[in-house]
């Protein structure tokens, strides 16, 4: 622990609303994966703009003399975000400062703690008389009351605030499976329904005094990794530590953001105008949705004289063909409609959600990837409408299996796949044989409702 913190930490933790400092850090440093957009999780657009943006919307009149954002460590992603940080910091009229997160979300927030305890020495505030909130980026739709809600119960000498909602689904508490029937879907008996009416699901920010959360970082820090994970929230923590902790009201837009599906709900939760329900069966009153184009381009040289091994090219074994070289199969013609598909998504490119840090892809052949690609595609709610790919090469001969190639490839795809060939008469890398060159256009829509 820091001296800062170690200071802060002989303070008494009960806030002084005359005269309270507060400070709020946003975790925006997940990966976000499950979204399969190929960004980190906080630059994912939410109508129109980045989830970070939208969090920071929620807290634009709500009273923080510091913002703290915990940022991805990828350049690029950091420098965007931290952007988005200052132009939110000018508007609002607070300092902001950013710090790189770390591999949990417990040393997450922990370096973010750090930046605040920092700034409050040098501010001379009052560590016992300092409100932290923490919030995740991933929850962008939290309106300001929430904000206000949990300040204001700080304020009156709280030292532990959650937002969080009525449980209105019916809780089983489960026993375990029948070890005859093991697999997912398997069957699981009831143990007991649990009182709904004692239950809250607990939302973000989350607000502490500033020692007390400097208690919970600090024995977070002295915990085995595999302990400290079984913490989910920092408010766990209090509760471990018998720091009472008490909930105020939360708002459905709240709603934490994990799949793509998330992002189609709380979209339409946020809009401020939805449209009435029109009779989609009048062409006239239904509003196209307009196909979005994506370009994708690969390239794999031969694999030289020494080093044989099997062609496989646009889905096919192509036999007694020397191979490509590349991390799976060098299928350039998959690869290339695996780009496309990508690029008219939105969702990165083929080393963002192939590359070679997944060694388990390194024999995966061209149909796998582009299976994989279009599943990634559907799941961000596109339906792919075709996809068209160009060979440029002197072999293999290509004519005589265009029909095969393309069956394979559509098959993967879920969608049609067109296939031609040429070369480039005897001119570049592919005109003297050394590789294949491929270029592919993928066509897709947004889907509605």
């Amino acid at each position: 622990m820091t001296d800062v913190r170690r200071t802060i930490a002989a303070h008494d933790e009960r806030p002084d609303a005359a005269s309270q400092h507060r400070a709020l850090i946003v975790v925006a440093a997940g990966e976000g994966r499950r979204l399969g957009h190929g960004v980190p999780k906080a630059l994912v657009p939410l109508r129109g703009e980045s989830l970070l943006a939208r969090a920071l919307e929620g807290c634009a009149d709500s009273r923080f003399d510091l913002l703290v954002l915990v940022l991805p460590e990828e350049p690029s992603a950091r420098v965007e975000l931290s952007a988005a940080g200052r132009d939110h910091g000018r508007s609002a009229g607070r300092t902001v400062v950013d710090v790189v997160g770390g591999s949990t979300r417990a040393e997450s927030v922990r370096r973010g703690l750090d930046a605040v305890t920092a700034h409050a020495g040098t501010e001379g505030w009052d560590a016992g008389s300092t409100a932290v909130l923490v919030h995740d980026a991933a929850r962008p739709g939290v309106p300001t009351s929430v904000y206000d809600r949990v300040l204001g119960t700080l304020e009156e000498g709280a030292s532990a605030v959650v937002p969080a909602l009525p449980v209105t689904d019916t809780i089983k508490r489960i026993g375990p499976a029948d070890a005859a029937a093991p697999g997912a879907e398997a069957p699981e008996p009831v143990e007991a329904t649990v009182p709904r009416s004692d239950l809250r699901a607990v939302q973000t920010p989350q607000g502490f005094t500033l020692p007390v959360l400097s208690r919970i970082c600090a024995h977070l820090e002295h915990m085995a990794p595999h302990e400290a994970e079984s913490f989910t929230d920092e408010a766990m923590v209090a509760e471990h530590l018998g720091i009472p902790t008490v909930c105020v009201l939360g708002d459905p837009l709240a709603a934490k953001i994990t799949g793509p599906s998330d992002l189609i709900t709380l979209g339409a939760l946020m809009d401020p105008n939805p449209q009435p329900d029109v009779d989609t069966q009048s062409s006239a009153a239904a509003a196209p949705a307009l196909p979005l184009v994506g370009i994708g381009h690969d390239v794999h040289a031969f694999a030289p004289a020494d080093d044989p091994r099997p062609l496989r090219l646009a889905g096919l074994h192509w036999p007694d063909e020397q191979g490509l070289s590349g991390h799976s199969d060098g299928d350039a013609v998959a690869h290339a409609a695996c780009d496309a598909l990508f690029g008219a998504a939105g969702l990165g490119d083929l080393g963002v959600h192939f590359g070679t840090d997944r060694p388990e892809l390194a024999d995966a052949s061209g149909p796998t990837l582009l299976a994989e690609a279009a599943r990634i595609v559907r799941e961000a709610g596109f339906v792919i409408g075709s996809i068209t790919v160009q060979m440029v090469a002197n072999r293999p001969k290509f004519g005589p299996r265009r029909g095969e190639a393309q069956a394979v490839l559509t098959e993967a795809a879920g969608a049609p796949v067109s296939l031609s060939a040429t070369t480039s008469d005897g001119l570049g890398f592919t005109g003297r044989g050394e590789g294949v060159l491929a270029t592919a256009v993928a066509v897709v829509v947004r889907r509605l409702g």
